[in-house]
């Protein structure tokens, strides 16, 4: 199962938006990413949006059941004879962290990175998958119990 973390990350990104302001992430401040989540049969799919993000500047990272995901957006490489007009695709670092459920297996997490968009699988751990148990006994009849 996933959790999301920092309760508080939300309410800082819709406060930004509402403000209109929208400062470049730092590595001590990254802006949130954006993601979805969801599960597929036995295991969870998780996809971030990154476009004009190159693949060598994310690094994906598990430690302790804690899933970090974090990338660079680099400005534009402009010659001095340009002027910008617009500007508004956002830059810096982005950041995202998700704790991840004992019943995940962990040493099992792929990624691909395809267009701007980074998907993340994790299976379910062996263990928690539900599975039959056998029972056995000595007869092979039914008993009856009285009330």
């Amino acid at each position: 199962m996933l959790m999301r973390t920092d309760p508080f990350r939300e309410l800082d990104r819709l406060t930004q938006q509402l403000s209109g302001a929208s400062s470049p992430g730092t590595w001590s401040r990254p802006n949130p990413m954006p993601m979805d989540a969801y599960r597929a049969g036995d295991e969870y799919v998780v996809v971030f949006d990154l476009p004009g993000v190159p693949q060598d500047a994310i690094d994906l990272d598990v430690e302790r059941n804690v899933l970090t995901v974090k990338a660079e957006r680099r400005p534009l490489t402009v010659s001095d004879e340009v002027e910008m007009q617009v500007a508004e695709r956002p830059l810096g670092v982005f950041s995202r962290q998700l704790f991840l459920g004992d019943t995940l297996d962990t040493e099992q997490i792929t990624a691909e990175y395809e267009s701007g968009v980074l998907t993340v699988k994790i299976p379910v751990a062996a263990q928690a998958k539900p599975r039959k148990i056998s029972i056995s006994g000595g007869d092979s009849e039914p008993r009856q119990i009285n009330a």
